[in-house]
């Protein structure tokens, strides 16, 4: 069954459902925990969606549990604190900030317990000073202008436990070669903040992101990276750990990227998942996706789906499903 939505958008009921209204209030509400990405969520670059914060606040103030997971690993945490607030977004603290880099930072502490070795970081100082704080030892790197030479030229440190990879605008042949010599040791653990290819920047230009990276120590040292970011699903266990009540079966993950905000909150088992078109991701690739997905030959495999339960413009949308419950209540009173 299809219907018209009051933009013109064709609203198709089921998956991929366009909601807006009192249908968006009501999926809303039957959740006790939102989860947000933030780039092309709640902003672009340095420039909020319009509303956003207001949108995040009406969750707050109506009981929700409301978390921000990001695979962008280029800040600390009180960093992102100090972006929501530049942007308008009162109230958010670091608690309830799970970045790849934070959440790298635990894995290798608590799952991978490697406090007693070293790890070897193709990254941003964001991600140093996550493990920092977190009591892992990092491997000491010259400045990269300073890398010249071959590998030999190169001394490797015995005490390295795991690689890890992530956004990194030094990228170069010396630091894949150490990450290849370090993952000859198949013990060595392989890790990765994040799969995402590439990030769009204005004016049209994209940046290279961790997943281009990754894949490729991936190929020089023919081992396979263990993702810890989206859409892996460490990071809900890392907030279910946090939160005493967060539930999978009482959760919503919002994002702007199918590979990977949307097919994060079905791989983690969460009731439902809601994509935004003010980001990567468009109304009509989730419709594709969905079409796919219904006629291949895994069909019913949601866990591995890309295609969202629900679509909205923006978060902003929040904003208009509650003020029309106000208005009905006044008109009743």
């Amino acid at each position: 069954m299809m219907a018209s939505g009051s933009s013109g958008v064709v609203v198709r009921r089921g998956r991929c459902s366009v909601v807006r209204g009192a249908a968006l209030r009501a999926v809303l509400e039957r959740h006790g925990s939102v989860l947000f990405d933030c780039d092309g969520v709640l902003w672009n670059g340095e420039a909020a969606v319009p509303r956003a914060a207001e949108a995040v606040r009406a969750l707050t103030s109506r009981g929700k549990q409301v978390f921000f997971v990001t695979n962008n690993c280029t800040r600390p945490r009180a960093n992102y604190v100090t972006k929501f607030s530049r942007l308008g977004f009162s109230d958010v603290t670091e608690e309830q900030i799970f970045s790849s880099a934070y959440c790298s930072a635990q894995y290798l502490r608590d799952v991978a317990k490697v406090q007693e070795g070293k790890v070897f970081v193709i990254g941003c100082q964001a991600i140093r000073t996550e493990l920092q704080e977190a009591g892992v030892s990092v491997v000491e790197e010259v400045e990269p202008g300073s890398q010249t030479g071959t590998i030999y030229d190169y001394p490797l440190d015995p005490d390295v436990r795991a690689v890890l990879v992530g956004y990194d605008e030094h990228f170069n042949f010396i630091k894949l070669a150490k990450a290849c010599c370090y993952l000859q040791n198949p013990d060595c653990l392989f890790l990765a903040t994040d799969p995402d290819p590439w990030h769009p920047l204005r004016g049209g230009r994209i940046a290279p992101g961790s997943g281009s990276l990754t894949a490729a120590v991936e190929t020089a040292s023919g081992r396979t990276a263990t993702v810890v970011g989206k859409p892996g699903g460490f990071m809900f266990e890392c907030i279910a750990a946090q939160f005493a009540g967060v539930e999978p079966a009482r959760s919503l993950m919002v994002g702007d990227r199918l590979e990977t905000d949307i097919l994060f909150g079905h791989r983690c088992g969460l009731a439902a998942t809601m994509l935004t078109l003010t980001g990567v991701s468009t109304l009509q690739e989730a419709l594709q996706r969905r079409d796919q997905e219904d006629g291949g030959a895994g069909a019913g495999d949601r866990k591995e789906g890309l295609a969202p339960d629900y679509v909205v413009d923006s978060v902003a949308d929040f904003i208009e499903a509650y003020r029309e419950e106000e208005e009905e209540e006044e008109e009743e009173g």
